[in-house]
């Protein structure tokens, strides 16, 4: 216990005073201050000026991110026939039609992203109070309702993250890790806060970005300059 006490205080003194500072400068202060024995998540929670109890002031999407998250994803896929076959071939981890629903109903969840075919989706809606909660709902706007399951498989595998903002008008996501180099972090943070920017809805007033942080997994956090964050 001593020494958890002791890296944070260390950790926190190397974090007084700052505050607003550029995407550059927040990533090399986590990474200096990141001392746990695995390889920590870099991540990033955006506060919102919008409130999401409102239909056209809610938040979601998916991106790309330019160099990965670092994570492994496990995907299963709702599919039948040649889809199936698509859905293996490009790498998804568990495939199936009923029997993926009767062992998803036993309790077994063994996957991060789900993915269905549109006429499987009658099938996968029986689901929702499962799924739903732990935000594993194939959902269209973000491409996990697709008969392109290729694309959909190897997006979800190759760093795509989907975000959606939370009652409190926070979205929060992991953006990579701290062993990745700090111009690909960059790249990384950027590109998520272009992928919010233009997810922006209709029905925000005022302020949309109002403010960035950054942190990894078991440290403190930084908040980032948001005109640094939204470079180009």
């Amino acid at each position: 216990m001593a020494k958890l006490a002791k890296r944070i205080a260390k950790a926190q003194e190397a974090f007084a005073g700052k505050a607003n500072i550029s995407v550059e400068d927040a990533v090399k202060l986590i990474k200096g201050a990141a001392s746990a024995k695995f390889d920590e998540t870099i991540e990033i929670a955006m506060n919102l000026g919008v409130d999401p109890r409102h239909a056209d002031q809610m938040v979601r999407g998916v991106v790309a991110l330019p160099n990965g998250t670092g994570k492994t994803v496990r995907v299963a896929v709702f599919a039948r026939g040649a889809k199936a076959d698509e859905a293996k071939a490009a790498g998804a981890d568990i495939v199936g039609a009923e029997d993926l629903m009767e062992t998803i109903q036993s309790g077994k969840i063994e996957f991060d992203r789900c993915i269905a075919t549109p006429d499987l989706m009658p099938l996968v809606g029986r689901l929702g109070k499962i799924l739903g909660p732990r935000n594993l709902m194939p959902n269209p706007k973000v491409g996990t309702v697709t008969m392109d399951v290729k694309t959909a498989v190897e997006g979800a595998k190759g760093g795509e993250v989907q975000f959606k903002v939370e009652k409190a008008g926070v979205i929060h996501a992991g953006i990579g890790k701290v062993s990745f180099d700090d111009e690909k972090l960059a790249q990384n943070v950027r590109a998520f806060v272009d992928a919010v920017s233009k997810a922006k809805p209709t029905g925000a007033k005022g302020t949309y970005l109002k403010k960035v942080s950054l942190s990894s997994t078991m440290g403190p956090g930084v908040s980032v300059d948001i005109a640094s964050a939204t470079q180009a």
